[in-house]
């Protein structure tokens, strides 16, 4: 099948990393946006790719490592190939430590990273003090600090690895759904999707949670990403700053901006009050998919022959891609892939 022609439906961060991956294998394939590319929640402002804390280690923590780890030779390989920028920084993270308890977790995951990371980033413990002007004061005075965590520009990063896909020859048709015909499909369609195939099996396999964020005109420096109160800040290049986002299960209008989004500016000035005052560059509202396992969706589809699913990226799509592609390419190309039981399709019905 290495020579098959497929479509890949879908433009957003699975879509076309599955459809690269393909495509780089030696499969002729098409990706096909019914609007632009970008256009959902891969084109939001944030950019956070962060780990999961490096205990209770389970078969989800692994391959989101594994795809961590893999993730910057891969965008400087797709910055490479489309002469474009993606944003992307392993930048490392802050989080203040405000209990003795989140302390002692936060030095047991030394111990625990050290083993599961191995020696590809670190976990470690710092004082407030180590990133003056940028940590906040926490409690304990300490916060954890990561070296795994990276960031990067989402729409930016769309674009870059658009264009890479077609510089190694695959093909793009945006603005339509229309099938010209494949060997075999793989449906990388967001929410929207999620909704079809609960209304095809007549059960609820997951949901669209809405998300806003912001971007600032404020130059942050050279600074971890920071997490505090529920909170993102991602500095990006250029005097930027993200900052996101709301959780919203019930919503009406998927791009719509609200009060919600003006209480986290409020709340992000209260945490850093050097925000107070810089323009806004961005408002942005998007619609992320949540499988049922809160676990990305990968698999066969179960009414469809040689139709796959890789979907459910939800808040970590773009961490886990790098692995998604990979493993998606290996399925659709070899009928077989090492994916973790929890993450196939049958597991979210």
């Amino acid at each position: 099948m290495a020579t098959a022609d497929i479509e890949v439906f879908g433009g957003g961060i699975f879509g076309l990393t599955v459809a690269f991956f393909l495509q780089e294998r030696g499969a002729q394939v098409r990706l096909i946006e019914k609007r632009v590319i970008g256009a959902g929640a891969s084109g939001g402002v944030l950019g956070a790719l962060a780990p999961h804390t490096p205990d209770n280690w389970n078969d989800k923590k692994q391959f989101q490592f594994e795809s961590l780890i893999a993730t910057p030779d891969f965008w400087a390989k797709v910055d490479r190939l489309s002469g474009l920028r993606s944003g992307f920084g392993q930048i490392g993270r802050l989080v203040p430590l405000e209990t003795p308890r989140e302390l002692e977790l936060a030095q047991m995951r030394v111990k625990t990273a050290a083993e599961f990371w191995r020696g590809h980033a670190e976990w470690r413990v710092v004082e407030n003090s180590e990133f003056e002007g940028w940590a906040v004061q926490s409690a304990s005075g300490f916060h954890s600090f990561d070296t795994l965590s990276a960031r990067i520009s989402p729409r930016a990063a769309c674009a870059t690895l658009a264009a890479a896909f077609q510089a190694i020859g695959g093909t793009i048709v945006e603005g339509t759904t229309a099938s010209k015909g494949a060997a075999a499909e793989v449906w990388c369609t967001g929410f929207e999707g999620l909704d079809d195939l609960s209304r095809d099996l007549g059960q609820v396999v997951g949901i669209g949670e809405k998300g806003q964020g912001l971007l600032l005109d404020y130059q942050a420096g050279d600074v971890p990403q920071l997490f505090a109160s529920g909170v993102h800040f991602i500095p990006h290049a250029g005097g930027k700053l993200a900052i996101g986002s709301t959780s919203e299960r019930d919503w009406q209008e998927a791009d719509s901006t609200d009060d919600q989004l003006e209480e986290l500016l409020r709340k992000a000035c209260g945490i850093c009050p050097s925000l107070q005052g810089a323009p806004v560059l961005k408002r942005w509202a998007g619609v992320r998919p949540r499988a049922n396992k809160r676990t990305p969706m990968l698999g066969r589809h179960p009414l469809h022959d040689d139709v796959f699913i890789a979907n459910g990226g939800f808040k970590i799509g773009f961490g886990v891609a790098v692995k998604a592609g990979e493993v998606m390419a290996d399925l659709v190309l070899n009928g077989a892939a090492d994916i973790p039981e929890g993450f196939l399709v049958e597991a979210h019905i």
